[in-house]
């Protein structure tokens, strides 16, 4: 799911928007944030998927989705859909589950 979430910002073409984003938000280096991002996206997926690493790649996807809550999806709530919109909810079940996938052996 994170894996798609890069891969169609890189698709798209919409990583210096991203990046435009992240500078209006105060971030001064929002471009290098946004590529960053996107490569841990597409990369750490591809780790988590085949197993390696899996508490650091946990970690930074809990990293990017708590942020992401915090510039985005607070300020909408907590629904996706239905009786609100864009809210929190889906990033928190994303963070419990890598905190679930984090805590397992190896």
């Amino acid at each position: 799911m994170l894996m798609a979430h890069g891969a169609i910002r890189l698709y798209a073409g919409t990583v210096g928007g991203f990046g435009e984003f992240l500078n209006a938000k105060g971030f001064f280096i929002g471009s290098a944030i946004a590529w960053s991002i996107t490569v841990f996206e597409l990369f750490g997926g591809v780790l988590l998927a085949l197993g390696y690493f899996h508490r650091v790649i946990c970690a930074g996807f809990i990293s990017i989705l708590f942020m992401g809550i915090i510039l985005v999806h607070i300020n909408n709530g907590w629904f996706v859909v239905g009786y609100g919109s864009g809210g929190a909810e889906y990033s928190v079940l994303l963070i419990l589950c890598l905190l679930l996938v984090s805590s397992t052996d190896e």
